[in-house]
């Protein structure tokens, strides 16, 4: 069993990959009805992956036999101005789940939860896997500016993730 102030902190933190969830088919969709199939398809397979990662830590809370706690879902930004800002705001939201997963860290670590601690570095070292791809994403956008066949390739490029 996970002490309360960890069971607590985990439970904020599937709320926010939810969340984050949300976040990223509200994107998804902006960048659909722009007809950038590729943005929008690489916003969906996010959102999907952080819906996962909340899953990950539900497993987790329920495997320690502690208690999951879901909480209302507050409703995503839906209303973006162009793409560089849209991934200038997954980065910053990126940053901020990073700051999150490191205050579950610094719990653990505090607590001697090893197990927690242990669990969080796979948290951890994907949060600078995800800040990595969307600075490059964004590096890629600012080098392009408003070159219509450079987005074009990009648009298309990021339709072949598939995970």
């Amino acid at each position: 069993m996970i002490s309360n102030t960890i069971n607590e902190i985990l439970n904020e933190q599937i709320n926010k990959e939810f969340y984050s969830g949300y976040l990223y088919l509200s994107m998804s969709a902006h960048l659909k009805e722009l007809g950038l199939c590729g943005f929008a398809s690489w916003t969906r397979l996010q959102a999907k992956e952080e819906v996962e990662h909340g899953l990950k830590i539900f497993d987790y809370i329920i495997n320690r036999d502690s208690f999951v706690t879901l909480k209302q879902i507050r409703t995503p930004e839906f209303e973006f101005q162009g793409i560089t800002s849209i991934f200038n705001r997954i980065l910053e939201h990126e940053q901020c789940i990073t700051r999150a997963v490191m205050e579950i860290a610094q719990k653990a670590e505090e607590e001697s939860d090893r197990t927690t601690l242990n669990f969080i570095e796979w948290f951890i070292a994907e949060q600078n896997e995800e800040e990595e791809a969307v600075k490059n994403i964004i590096k890629r956008l600012e080098l392009f500016g408003d070159d219509k066949v450079a987005l074009y390739l990009m648009d298309k490029e990021l339709s072949k993730r598939i995970d």
